[in-house]
């Protein structure tokens, strides 16, 4: 299976491009994004594959720059991109300019000061972002080198760069490329999106402040457009109840739930929850001990097809050695895995 790395699935698109209840117009729009997110990933597959290649030569590049440039441009709703480039995009009139100036600069500044990662790669590389992509385009990507943003239809989604999470998300699609490298196919295609629900939730906690109490979990909540509302969607996933009806893709909770060729937005509930269950159990704050554990385990030996056993596996060992004196830890990332089946 190819790696998409978009936002929404497709078989959400798909549904919704079938819908009898959508006017003519709303259909199209998702067949159309359909359609063209099927082409778009191929770009990422191959971005991939040059992030492999470059891996293996192990040697480490120097710093392109101590704090990564952030950059917009406007694709004016054509498809090609990057688009024209936005001046002083931080001060933009245009506002999802300057929101998605402001909320990239957001996650470099969450992987900096609480991971100690310098951008994407780790090495200070330029955080691109193209906005009004297409006509009624309703998804959001990181494509291997920079980000893509749909204005949405309004309909059923608004805006993709609305959701802080979404952002996040997806551009640790980014971190996972240079660092894991997992595909997207089987338990390392769930893990892929996993992870970047699990650091999409954490940047939104750590933009709000919130502990893990006070956290809604909920991946896209921004995005829901008026019609999906009334069809009492909330949110695409929710990390604290995958299987919740409200969320327009809802998920699997047990890893023995997980069948063979299952798309990883789906796959990747059994891990999101186990994360979810670490979190609550800890207490405090999810990225000052169990998204400190993760963070790491996504950073250690690059493993593409690693499953989902052996992350999890990984996660317990580190556990045990960054909080020695700390055990509950290690009881609670143990815990949480064992209660998804892990």
């Amino acid at each position: 299976m190819s790696c998409t790395c978009f936002i929404i699935p497709k078989d959400i698109l798909e549904k919704l491009s079938k819908d009898p209840d959508l006017s003519e117009e709303l259909r199209k729009a998702f067949e159309h994004t359909s359609r063209v997110t099927t082409e778009l990933h191929k770009l990422r597959d191959q971005a991939i594959v040059l992030a492999r290649a470059t891996s293996m030569f192990g040697a480490r590049p120097p710093e392109l720059a101590p704090f990564p440039a952030v950059t917009v441009y406007d694709c004016k709703h054509h498809q090609t991109v990057p688009g024209s480039p936005v001046p002083n995009p931080g001060s933009s009139s245009d506002l999802k300019a300057s929101r998605t100036f402001k909320e990239t600069t957001a996650v470099a500044n969450f992987y900096k000061q609480v991971f100690g990662r310098n951008s994407i790669d780790g090495f200070g590389m330029t955080m691109m972002s193209s906005i009004h992509y297409g006509v009624n385009y309703n998804n959001a990507m990181w494509n291997g080198s920079q980000m893509i943003y749909g204005d949405g239809d309004n309909n059923i989604f608004i805006d993709f760069t609305a959701s802080n999470d979404v952002i996040g998300h997806e551009l640790t699609h980014g971190v996972t490329q240079h660092t894991l490298q997992l595909v997207y196919s089987g338990d390392a295609g769930g893990l892929n999106e996993s992870l970047s629900d699990c650091f999409g939730s954490m940047f939104r906690q750590w933009q709000a402040n919130q502990d893990t109490t006070h956290a809604d979990w909920l991946i896209g909540h921004d995005i829901m457009g008026p019609i999906a509302k009334t069809k009492g969607y909330t949110c695409l996933r929710n990390m604290a109840n995958p299987a919740d009806a409200h969320c327009l893709a809802p998920q699997p909770t047990k890893y023995s739930q997980i069948t063979p060729g299952m798309d990883p937005h789906y796959s990747s509930g059994p891990p999101n929850f186990a994360f979810f269950l670490a979190c609550k159990a800890v207490g405090g704050k999810s990225w000052e001990k169990v998204g400190q554990i993760w963070y790491r385990a996504l950073t250690g030996v690059p493993s593409p097809n690693m499953k989902m056993k052996e992350f999890a596996d990984r996660t317990r060992k580190l556990a045990t050695q960054m909080y020695s004196s700390v055990p509950t830890v290690a009881t609670a990332v143990d815990n949480a895995w064992k209660q998804v089946g892990l």
